[in-house]
């Protein structure tokens, strides 16, 4: 099983390389966001309490969300891997998943980490907004509070798993073929 997150920040270019990358690998995209909404649209007994979290404002708790990503897991035994999309997003949280993989025998192989200045991610995200609508891709302020959160509480975690051996830069920069080419390089090492 090859086990893959997927890191940058916001407009760094993650949703276009994991769709490349499932393609590819044939890994499933195991996204927080999506895994949210389907368990809610369910109203499973972690959707729910997901719900109540959400509808007070309040996060959701890690082990809500690990619990939802082993539920995965779990279905999905046979799987060839897994791209984590969106989390980890703090070390507590790189640590729980950690230990929640070793419980299904399997770990993180790789943090694949897609660098971008920022004034090229704040252009790209108004783009973005501009195409899809999304309101939280349009407003300046909104754009430079989340690349800040990402930077203080997110970018973290590639130390955690640098210290594993386990993170690997990528210049997002770079064309779209050019960023899934280095990607590619860094996962056949790692394909069995």
């Amino acid at each position: 099983m090859l086990n893959i997150v997927l890191f940058g920040p916001p407009g760094s270019g993650k949703g276009t390389q994991s769709e490349h990358l499932i393609k590819q690998f044939e890994l499933i995209h195991l996204s927080t966001g999506d895994i949210l909404r389907v368990e809610i649209a369910a109203q499973t007994e972690l959707g729910v309490e997901a719900q109540k979290r959400m509808d007070k404002g309040e996060l959701v708790p890690d082990e809500v969300v690990i619990s939802m990503i082993s539920k995965i897991i779990e279905k999905n035994k046979n799987a060839k891997g897994f791209i984590f999309d969106g989390f980890p997003r703090t070390q507590a949280q790189a640590e729980a998943l950690d230990e929640m993989l070793l419980v299904h025998s399997t770990k993180v192989d790789l943090l694949v980490m897609l660098d971008v200045d920022e004034e090229v991610l704040k252009k790209r995200l108004i783009l973005r907004g501009e195409k899809s609508g999304r309101a939280d891709d349009v407003n300046i302020e909104i754009i430079t509070n989340r690349i800040n959160v990402y930077r203080s509480l997110t970018k973290p975690v590639s130390k955690y798993y640098k210290k594993q051996g386990k993170s690997f830069p990528i210049n997002g920069m770079q064309t779209e073929a050019e960023v899934y080419s280095d990607i590619s390089h860094v996962m056949r090492k790692f394909v069995k």
